[in-house]
């Protein structure tokens, strides 16, 4: 990523990761499944608005992204973003094998597993997820000279999205936090890629 120290683009790029669902709520693995939002979910997405407000500018965003997921869909409709497009390298990462299972269930298999250590078998290595983060991080960050940029999306990419921001490896999300319906906005600092805030989330009523 080339860093230029006299020059920092006026726009950031702003995570935004789905309401709660059924298996998030139950600690479940949800990749490529498409389950939808639980009323609590939807509830915590209209509450969106307002974690952006704290966050981001005041200028309409440059370009909104979406997962092609329901949950990331329905999320971003409720809190009132209008989507540029549906981007299939926003989905979840791939978990293969552990679908839908819960880490204590995965445990029983292969103790000590997490999806940081692996391993992964029938789905994306921490090197494939990273991969694609780089792909959408060098794309949109053409847009941030037009304004801030929203992916929305999911729990473990949006967290392999932060940490790559500022050059870390995939595996390094294992230290970083994001909830249901969390914000985490990437800037800079004189041109450096910098963590502005991480996991911000919606209050309560």
């Amino acid at each position: 990523m080339t860093i230029d120290p006299e020059h920092t683009p006026s726009g950031r790029i702003i995570l935004l990761r789905h309401g709660e669902t059924e298996w998030s709520a139950n600690g479940r693995h949800t990749g490529r499944t498409d389950i939808e939002l639980t009323d609590d979910g939807r509830a915590t997405a209209r509450r969106v608005p307002a974690s952006l407000a704290l966050v981001r500018h005041d200028a309409p965003p440059a370009r909104v992204l979406c997962s092609p997921r329901t949950r990331a869909r329905d999320t971003a409709a409720i809190a009132g973003l209008a989507v540029d497009a549906y981007d299939e390298r926003l989905g979840e990462w791939d978990y293969g094998e552990q679908e839908g299972l819960t880490t204590p269930e995965i445990r029983e298999r292969l103790p000590g597993w997490t999806i940081w250590t692996g391993p992964w078998p029938g789905g994306e290595t921490p090197d494939e997820v990273s991969a694609r983060a780089d792909a959408v991080l060098t794309e949109v960050r053409a847009d941030l000279e037009r304004g801030d940029v929203i992916l929305v999306g999911h729990g473990h990419f949006s967290r392999v999205l932060t940490v790559r921001w500022i050059g870390l490896a995939a595996t390094a999300g294992v230290h970083v936090r994001l909830d249901p319906a969390g914000v985490t906005v990437l800037g800079f600092e004189r041109g450096v890629p910098r963590l502005d805030h991480v996991n911000q989330r919606p209050t309560r009523d």
